[in-house]
C-alpha cells in the first residue's frame, strides 16, 4: 500500500509518495513527487495510507531549498524504471544546482549515440520525481524551455530560483 503525504510549496501543493525501506528516514523511499496538473501525475488511491510523519526529512529539505538554502537533496529513492532510465536519471542528479546542460550534451555524457537523444528525452520525461531530481535543469540547445512535465512555467521558475535564469521583470 502506498503511502503519501502533501506538502505546501511555490509551485502548488506538492504530492510526495513513497515506498516503505529500512534504511531511509521515516522509513519510507521517496518514489514520486508531482506537482498539480503534472502529466502521469500519480492519484491518491483509496487504499492510500496518509503518514505526514513519514516524509517530515523531505519535507525539511524541501522548504530549506524553496527557501535558496539548500542546493542538493540526500534523501532515499526508490528504485523504479528501466535501467537505461536509472542511467539517466543518475546523471540529473549530477547536474549541479544553478547550472543547466543541454539534451545534447546530456547525451554525450552518457555516451549514447546522436540517435538515442529522444530516447533520453523520454526518460527525463518519465523522471517520477520532479525538483529533486532536477529534470528542469535540462533544456534546448538554443537556450529554449522544453518539456517539463510540470509545465514550462514552473521549470523556468526553479530555474529563477536556483540562479540560473534572471528574474522577469514585470
Amino acid at each position: 500500500m502506498p503511502t503519501y503525504t502533501t506538502i505546501h510549496s511555490p509551485l502548488g501543493e506538492l504530492l510526495l509518495v513513497g515506498e516503505e525501506s529500512a534504511t531511509a528516514p521515516g522509513g519510507i523511499a521517496l518514489a514520486s513527487l508531482s506537482v498539480p496538473g503534472q502529466k502521469n501525475a500519480p492519484v491518491v488511491g483509496k487504499d492510500w495510507r496518509r503518514d505526514d510523519a513519514a516524509f517530515g526529512e523531505a519535507a525539511r529539505q524541501l522548504s530549506t531549498y524553496f527557501a535558496g538554502q539548500l542546493h542538493a537533496f540526500e534523501l532515499e529513492f526508490a528504485d523504479t524504471g528501466t535501467e537505461f532510465q536509472r542511467r539517466v536519471w543518475r546523471a540529473l542528479e549530477d547536474i549541479p544546482y544553478g547550472a543547466t546542460t543541454t539534451y545534447g550534451a546530456l547525451a554525450e555524457r552518457l555516451g549514447a549515440p546522436r540517435a538515442e537523444v529522444r530516447a533520453l528525452g523520454a526518460a527525463i520525461g518519465a523522471n517520477p520525481l520532479l525538483v529533486v531530481r532536477p529534470c528542469h535543469r535540462v533544456i534546448g540547445a538554443d537556450g529554449s524551455m522544453r518539456g517539463y512535465a510540470g509545465g514550462v512555467e514552473r521549470k523556468v521558475q526553479l530555474l529563477t530560483l536556483e540562479g540560473a535564469l534572471q528574474p522577469m521583470l514585470a
